[in-house]
């Protein structure tokens, strides 16, 4: 079975002008299906570029991209959103909700682009929105909602149509440490499920709960390693023992 992304000789160059700006130089890379992976690496590394070729948001200059073994430049704009919307999801820093809308309207917005009935969006949304933890808070608005709660109907919105890859940009940059904790114990609740997971952090303990970690440095992967993921959910076990014990003492 092929890698389910394979990066082959990937460069990206920018134009301003007379000036080109290289953001990813001849970059090689395989990810197999169930990985999870942490991206890492300085502003201006090329993070974000190779997040969006990915992601089909953005072409390479040169190179090839193959998703499930199908070169991605041989896909047309039809085709291309196709993949977007059913392959792959997406969780971003920012939330990216729709502020007039409930959070289970949010999650089905996917599936209204899919032309899913109704009734079925409805179902399928509620689900997702329980399998995160927000069962009870369907009907509230973002505003009436924690940035975790909020960052959990992004989650939500992401995995409704069952996609084979979630790519998350940041998407602790706006949450406090619990909170962040939380959001990668799901992630890796996904991973396990079999669910590729690619996260783009800046953040080295939110890196570690992942199995495999790059950094980039000037548009070339500086280093590619396997590593033993910290557990998030014994972490939350560990921590919430500690609670009584902290209030006992004041």
């Amino acid at each position: 079975m092929p890698p389910l992304i394979q990066l082959e000789r990937i460069s990206k160059i920018y134009r301003l002008g007379d000036v080109t700006v290289p953001a990813l130089r001849d970059l090689s890379l395989a990810i197999d299906e169930g990985e999870f992976v942490a991206i890492m690496g300085a502003s201006g590394s090329g993070k974000s570029t190779l997040m969006n070729i990915i992601g089909c948001l953005d072409v390479p200059t040169s190179g090839r991209y193959l998703l499930s073994g199908h070169p991605v430049s041989d896909y047309d704009r039809d085709t291309l959103a196709e993949v977007r919307n059913y392959k792959l999801g997406f969780v971003f820093q920012t939330f990216n909700l729709l502020p007039r809308t409930t959070a289970l309207e949010n999650v089905e917005l996917p599936m209204v682009y899919a032309g899913v009935s109704a009734g079925e969006r409805r179902r399928r949304a509620a689900k997702a929105l329980t399998r995160v933890g927000l069962g009870e808070r369907m009907d509230h608005r973002p505003n009436q909602l924690s940035g975790g709660q909020q960052q959990r109907v992004a989650i939500a919105r992401a995995m409704v149509m069952n996609p084979r890859l979630i790519l998350a940009d940041e998407p602790t940059g706006n949450l406090d440490s619990r909170t962040s904790t939380e959001v990668m114990a799901l992630f890796q609740e996904l991973s396990r499920a079999g669910i590729t997971i690619i996260l783009v952090t800046h953040e080295s303990d939110i890196a570690a709960y992942a199995g495999r970690g790059i950094v980039l440095k000037d548009g070339r992967i500086l280093s590619d390693s396997l590593t033993v993921p910290r557990n998030a959910e014994l972490f939350l076990d560990a921590e919430a023992e500690e609670q009584p014990e902290a209030g006992k003492r004041s």
